[in-house]
């Protein structure tokens, strides 16, 4: 194997992972691994570190991704795109058109279901980074695009099953999303202020749709302790407001 891996081992009472390519050594508190030997393996084998310590390798997956892609700034939560997922229906015969890239983790998320995702990044220093994560994990169906999907999208002569916007200018692409939707395709916005989703909703109200709704969903991780059994006390709170919108 020549991609990037996960390896993972039970140690001081708790799972630990690691990200690694398969070139070099790494070093960590149990042991001195040399990353070569991995070319030689495959995935669920276990590779060994000088003091003798067993990792398992496992093939890295979008929450992988997630959790050690570089990052520009926050990305999505999975909480988010998993609401995103279900509620568009995102199946392998799917065009989609997304916007505001970012790290690239949704595009990421997207592009292990879609047929081609096509994602745009105003700024150049995040396309690049994007581009990097994107070409970690293998997948050859999402294309990095650098430009203002403002502008960007009248020029577009494609058609997209499922459009997604992570962008504060969303509600000034939204005129131009029945141009570039194929009939019962959704369109999926995502904003982390009321403000800025009333203003989706305002501009949507514009176009022709056939149903939206604008919702926020919570997660609450449940704690096993001895003395009892209780959400968390750290918690993952809002995060941003999903307008979905059929077309």
């Amino acid at each position: 194997m020549d991609t990037p891996v996960i390896l993972k081992i039970f140690s001081k009472g708790k799972m630990k992972d690691y990200f690694v390519k398969t070139e070099g050594e790494m070093h960590t508190d149990l042991g001195i691994i040399k990353l070569d030997e991995l070319k030689t393996k495959n995935f669920g084998d276990k590779i060994s570190s000088h003091l003798g310590a067993e990792f398992i390798i496992q093939k890295p997956r979008a929450p992988d991704f997630f959790i050690h892609a570089r990052r520009s700034g926050a990305p999505m939560m999975p909480k988010d795109i998993g609401v995103i997922i279900s509620n568009t229906g995102l199946c392998s015969s799917d065009q989609v058109l997304d916007a505001g890239t970012g790290s690239g983790i949704l595009a990421i998320y997207l592009g292990g279901i879609a047929k081609k995702v096509i994602t745009y990044e105003v700024k150049e220093e995040f396309v690049e980074i994007a581009r990097n994560n994107i070409a970690l994990t293998g997948l050859s169906n999402i294309e990095c695009r650098h430009g203002d999907i403002v502008e960007e999208i009248r020029k577009l002569n494609e058609k997209f099953d499922v459009i997604t916007l992570d962008t504060i200018a969303a509600a000034k692409v939204i005129p131009y999303v029945p141009d570039v939707i194929y009939p019962g395709g959704f369109l999926v916005t995502y904003s982390p202020f009321f403000e800025q989703a009333k203003e989706i909703r305002e501009a949507i109200g514009k176009t022709n749709y056939t149903d939206v709704t604008t919702i926020e969903t919570l997660e609450r991780e449940i704690s096993f302790t001895d003395r009892g059994t209780r959400p968390a006390t750290a918690r993952v709170g809002h995060t941003g407001f999903i307008t979905i919108a059929r077309y």
